[in-house]
Order: structure tokens, then C-alpha cells, then sequence
């Protein structure tokens, strides 16, 4: 059999695969196959940096264009697989084009998920050319409606403000960020938006989006109405799972949250198919669940081990999950997955937006949400690794060292 992996997705992810799998010593031929006609980029800027015109596409790439001549990694941009035959092994590609694989690498990420709507001036954001459509309405003399109040769509109403435009965010749920942030943190991002100007309502569940004279009417389904020049939805996404369905492997039901299941590393349940990153439902064993991370580290990372896994070298990927989100000139960072029956102790104060929060069940750590406070982080989230005790009152006392905190439990 031909020694080749083919990877199917030339987000960070896929990349990754390919770098890893080089490192690792995998001698066969790659094929990175990406259905975007732009280079390899990274996703994070895309609603920072990009959306405000403070950087391009160019600016994000992954790797430099040599790179790719200099790894041997043949890559295929503009080309979107319709198709796996996990028999043959063989991928098929709109077009005609195919490729034979000895291993195949599904890093196909996800797409926004999206409401009906008969508005011609409704974006998502997932891509650097709606980077580019969405930063030529957000204007001054603009009213952005946001639907969902989840880390993106946080992130454009912020950056509507920074660029003068009003914004209108509308949630389903109670508080915003309900998927990374627990009810006194969301509160607390309430209020962000809040001081921002930004208008917030929760609650609001989107039935109907239309053109109406200069404006587009949003519709609530109990009859509510929020008026703006334009809408950006930021409701989710949805993982890009039906070539791995197709083929046979192993697919999560949506009511789980989605996503390719695999092992710790990276195989699925059909022979020679793998999944990396954003798609990818993996086992966690620092965390106790499987689970599926939609963040860039996770996916880069993931990447990382999949493509060793792939050269022969699988150790396994477990991970503590991190994130950061900038929003109104705070950067929001979270690590682990903190929960709402969490004991949270919090270390500086709310009211300041300088803080850390951390979250413990049973006495171990468990997760951390911080503003301005990158190193406590970054001992967090080592902490959560090592499944750590810190005593919770030398946590909350802004005056000691860390260290303190796990010494007064060891000592």
C-alpha cells in the first residue's frame, strides 16, 4: 500500500497534522487539502485583529508558503472533498480530482450555524473574506444587531463600539457567554457590556430576520422587535462531521454537543480514518469526560498529536483546555470548564475587572476565568493538570503568593 496521509481541512488543525506527523519522522508523502482558496491562517484574529482592519490575511498565516515546499507537504488550497471510501481509501474531491490514502486525517472544523432569514444584509464570522464584508458596515453611523452572546458573538459587538456603531446583542439564555461562564462571572459581563453602551437582552429567542425599508427587523418569539442596519449571527457552530458519518465512523448525537468520536489518539472506529481538532470528540481523563473543544490551542495542540500519532508515536492527548476572548480592551482568559456548582474563590475584585476566579469541586481545582491576570492563568491551569488542592483562603487573599496556596495544603 502507498504510504501516504492525506488531511482533509488546512485550518490550524490540519496544519498541525502535517507538521506533527514531519517531527515525528513519518516519511510518506502528505497531502493537505483546504477548501478555502486562501493560505493557511489562523482563526483568532479573524474577529479581532482582522475584523477591525488591524491586520490581513497575510498577516495571520500559519506557516510561510515555503514551509510547506520545505516539509514536503503538498498543499491543495480551493478544494472541498465530497467524499471518502474507506474501502479503497481513497478521497474524492468536487471536481474529480483523488487522492489514495494509507491514513486519512478528517480536520474539517465547522461551520456557523445559521437562522432563516429573508434579510440580504444578515453575516457570520468564520472566515477572513466575512472578516472583510463585516468590517465595511461597521460604520459610525451603523446599528449592529448581534444574535448570540457567546465569545464571537461578544467580540463583534465589541469591536462595533470601538468603531463608533451602536449594538444590539440578543441571547437566549439569561446571561451571556452561558457555555464558558458561570451566573456571577456572566453577570459580570452583563455589566461589561453594559459600561460599553452596548444594548443586551437576554432572554430573546430569534423567530424571524428581514428587510424592512432602511432597516432589518429582527423578530423574538414573543413578539418583541430590534431594528439595525445589519445582523451578525454568532449562534455556534456546527462541526463538519458528514464525511466521517458517511464513511462509517462514529458521530456524536447534536444533543451532546456534536463532533467525530475518537480516541486519545485521534482514531475513530473505521481503519486508517482519523479527527483533529475543532471535530473532533475526545476523551479527557484531567477532566473526567469527552468532550469537544472548539478553541485554537485545543486544535493546534490535538493537531500536534494526531499527526505523531499518525508517524507511530501516540503518547495520547490530554489537555486543560484554554481560551481567551477580547472584549471592550479586557482580555478574558479560561482555562478548564468551570461549572455553576463549582465552589468559585475569587482572587482581586470584579468590580475592577482585575481578577481571577477560581473554580473547585471537592476541594481540587477545576477550572479558572481571569481578566488581566495572564500568569495566574497560566499556574491555574498547570494546577487543574495536577489535579492540585489549593487552600481556598490563601487563593483569595490578593496579598500572598500562589505558591502559598497549595504549600498551606502540603506542608
Amino acid at each position: 500500500m502507498i504510504e501516504r496521509l492525506v488531511v482533509v481541512g488546512a485550518g490550524i488543525a490540519g496544519v498541525s497534522v502535517a507538521a506533527g506527523a514531519r517531527a515525528a519522522g513519518y516519511e510518506g508523502e502528505i497531502v493537505l487539502l483546504g477548501a478555502e482558496d486562501e493560505l493557511p491562517y489562523r482563526r483568532p484574529p479573524v474577529s479581532k485583529e482582522v475584523v477591525r482592519g488591524d491586520k490581513t490575511a497575510d498577516d495571520i498565516r500559519i506557516k510561510k508558503p515555503q514551509w510547506y515546499d520545505d516539509q514536503s507537504v503538498d498543499l491543495h488550497v480551493g478544494t472541498r472533498v465530497e467524499r471518502v471510501d474507506p474501502q479503497a481509501r481513497q478521497v474524492h474531491a468536487v471536481g474529480g480530482d483523488q487522492w489514495e490514502y494509507s491514513d486519512l486525517v478528517l480536520a474539517t472544523g465547522g461551520r456557523p450555524r445559521t437562522i432563516a432569514s429573508e434579510s440580504t444584509r444578515v453575516h457570520t464570522l468564520r472566515e477572513v473574506g466575512d472578516a472583510a464584508a463585516l468590517r465595511g458596515v461597521l460604520a459610525p453611523d451603523a446599528h449592529v444587531v448581534v444574535v448570540g452572546a457567546g465569545l464571537i458573538g461578544s467580540e463583534i459587538a465589541a469591536n462595533a463600539r470601538a468603531a463608533g456603531a451602536a449594538a444590539t446583542v440578543l441571547e437566549t439564555d439569561s446571561l451571556p457567554m452561558p457555555r464558558v461562564l458561570p451566573p456571577e462571572l456572566g453577570r459580570w459581563c452583563s455589566s461589561l457590556h453594559e459600561r460599553a453602551g452596548t444594548d443586551l437582552h437576554t432572554g430573546v429567542r430569534v423567530v424571524a430576520i428581514a428587510d424592512d425599508a432602511d432597516d432589518v427587523l429582527v423578530t423574538a418569539d414573543d413578539g418583541r422587535t430590534f431594528r439595525g442596519t445589519c445582523v451578525v449571527l454568532a449562534v455556534g457552530m456546527e462541526p463538519n462531521v458528514e464525511l466521517a458519518r458517511d464513511a462509517g465512523a462514529t458521530v456524536a448525537p447534536a444533543s451532546q454537543g456534536g463532533g467525530i468520536v475518537v480516541d486519545a489518539t485521534g482514531r475513530t472506529d473505521v481503519d486508517g480514518l482519523w479527527a483533529a481538532g475543532d471535530v473532533a470528540r475526545m476523551p479527557n481523563h484531567v477532566l473526567g469526560a469527552d468532550h469537544r473543544v472548539e478553541h485554537w490551542q485545543n486544535a493546534q495542540n490535538h493537531g500536534t498529536a494526531v499527526g505523531r500519532a499518525v508517524a507511530g508515536d501516540a503518547p495520547g492527548f490530554h489537555e486543560v483546555p484554554w481560551a481567551w476572548s477580547d472584549q471592550y480592551g479586557h482580555t478574558i482568559q479560561v482555562t478548564g470548564w468551570p461549572q455553576g456548582e463549582h465552589d468559585m474563590v475569587v482572587r482581586g475584585a470584579l468590580a475592577d475587572d482585575d481578577f481571577t476566579a477560581f473554580f473547585l469541586a471537592d476541594g481540587v481545582l477545576r477550572a479558572a476565568v481571569g481578566v488581566g491576570r495572564p500568569r495566574e492563568i497560566r499556574t491555574a491551569r498547570a494546577w487543574i493538570a495536577d489535579r492540585a488542592r489549593p487552600q481556598p483562603e490563601v487563593l483569595a487573599d490578593d496579598g500572598t503568593d500562589l505558591a502559598e496556596a497549595l504549600a498551606a495544603v502540603q506542608g
